[in-house]
């Protein structure tokens, strides 16, 4: 049940953001443990000055491709699998859209069972408390 807030640049095509998408998605399923219908995602481009971000700090040197990837999980998961999912995500965005690992930010939040609603005014993965 992750949401993904994916944050680049403006001036990429449709296939770019698909590809960069379908990707970021796919290293979730693969690596993070998600379910493959369970797809929330925004990404958004921003004009030059909107998105503020040091070229070099913990980095080799960014670009102007760089891409700030903000999940936020419902559930921890460990170091272990955290690490296999950036290498997986840095693995899959090199291919394709074509990013350098330096390009890429992860940040991970996670989040108690009921801060999510999904849909109806209800809070569907909230387990109730026992008196």
């Amino acid at each position: 049940m992750p949401f993904a807030r994916i944050s680049l640049l403006k001036g990429k095509s449709p296939d770019y953001i698909r590809t960069l998408s379908d990707n970021v998605h796919r290293a979730l399923v693969e690596a993070f443990d998600v379910p493959a219908d369970d797809r929330f995602q925004i990404v958004e481009q921003l004009e030059p000055g909107a998105l503020v971000y040091d070229r070099t700090y913990f980095s080799g040197r960014r670009s102007d491709d760089f891409v700030l990837i903000a999940i936020t999980a419902g559930r921890p998961r460990s170091t272990a699998v955290k690490r296999q999912f950036y290498q997986r995500l840095a693995a899959l965005l090199s291919e394709a859209p074509g990013l350098r690992p330096d390009d890429i930010m992860v940040v991970i939040t996670t989040t108690e069972r009921d801060g999510w609603s999904f849909s109806n005014g209800l809070a569907q993965l909230a387990v109730e408390e026992v008196a």
